[in-house]
C-alpha cells in the first residue's frame, strides 16, 4: 500500500467552532450530502469540488471546510460515503475498527470500495449534470483520500488529500492529473516510508505533484486538529491554503 489502513487515530479529534452556511441535500435521492455555494461575485463558473470526508463523515468540521472552499469561489459538495453509518469522534479503545469497515455498525452496511465507489460516482454525476460542473477537483481526508485517487477515471481533474489512508500503490500510479498531499510528521497511517514510496510513484506518473510535510502534528490535523495548539492551528490553516492554491493553479 501507498498508505496504511485506517485505525483508531482516524476518529480522534476536536470539534471546531463556527456557523455553517451550506445546505443539506440528497444526491440521487438516497445519499446525504452538504452543498456549500460560493458568493455570486466570487464563484468560479463551471468549477466544483467534491469533498470526500474521513470516517466521521458529514459533521461540523467537514461542513466548515466545505464552507471555506466555497468562500474561495468553489462550489463544494460534501458527500456521505458511509450510507448513514459515519462514526462519532473519539471512539472507545476497544472499538473494532476493521469490523466497522468491512461490515458496518449493523453487520450489513460495509464501507468497502465495492460499497463506496458507487456513492462517489453518483456524486460526480450530480455535480456534472445538476450543477453544471465542467472542471472537477476533489478533496479527500484520510478515508476519503483513497476515493480521490480511484476516481480520476470518472472525471476528477485535480486532487488534493490530507493524511491519506488505504491507498494502494497501483491506484496512486494510475492518477491522470495533478495531485497534492498534506502529511503529518507523526502518522502511523502515512509514515515516512509510505511518503517516500508515494513520492517515487508520483514521479513516475509524469503528473504535477506536491507533498507537504507539517511538523508537530499528527494524523487528522487538517480536519480534527486542536486549534488551541499553535502548531496545530498553523498546520491546519496552511494545509487548507495548500489545497486552495493547488486548485487555483491547476483547476481554474
Amino acid at each position: 500500500m501507498a498508505s496504511n489502513p485506517p485505525a483508531k487515530c482516524c476518529t480522534i479529534g476536536v470539534k471546531h467552532e463556527g456557523e455553517t452556511t451550506g445546505q443539506s441535500i440528497k444526491i440521487a435521492n438516497k445519499h446525504d450530502a452538504y452543498l456549500a455555494t460560493p458568493p455570486a461575485d466570487k464563484a468560479h463558473k463551471g468549477v466544483g469540488l467534491l469533498l470526500l470526508p474521513d470516517v466521521l463523515g458529514i459533521w461540523d468540521n467537514s461542513k466548515l471546510i466545505a464552507d471555506q472552499f466555497a468562500a474561495n469561489g468553489y462550489l463544494t459538495l460534501l458527500i456521505d460515503l458511509f450510507n448513514g453509518d459515519a462514526l462519532s469522534p473519539n471512539r472507545p479503545g476497544n472499538f473494532d475498527f476493521m469490523a466497522w469497515l468491512t461490515k458496518g455498525s449493523d453487520g450489513n452496511n460495509p464501507h468497502t470500495k465495492e460499497a463506496v465507489d458507487p456513492i462517489v460516482e453518483d456524486a460526480i454525476k450530480a455535480l456534472k449534470e445538476e450543477y453544471g460542473v465542467k472542471k472537477l477537483g476533489a478533496v479527500g481526508y484520510c478515508f476519503g483520500a483513497k476515493y480521490v485517487v480511484r476516481h480520476y477515471k470518472d472525471g476528477i481533474k485535480v486532487g488534493y488529500v490530507a493524511h491519506p489512508s488505504f491507498i494502494e500503490e497501483d491506484e496512486l500510479a494510475a492518477i491522470e492529473g495533478p495531485f497534492s498531499i498534506a502529511a503529518a510528521e507523526t502518522d502511523s497511517i502515512f509514515p515516512a516510508e509510505k511518503r517516500h514510496k508515494s513520492e517515487e510513484i508520483l514521479q513516475k506518473t509524469g503528473q504535477p505533484y506536491q507533498i507537504n510535510l507539517y511538523s508537530g502534528v499528527e494524523h487528522g490535523f487538517a480536519v480534527r486538529g486542536d486549534p488551541s495548539k499553535k502548531a496545530t492551528r498553523y498546520a491546519k490553516e496552511q494545509a487548507f491554503l495548500q489545497a486552495v492554491t493547488w486548485f487555483d493553479n491547476y483547476l481554474l
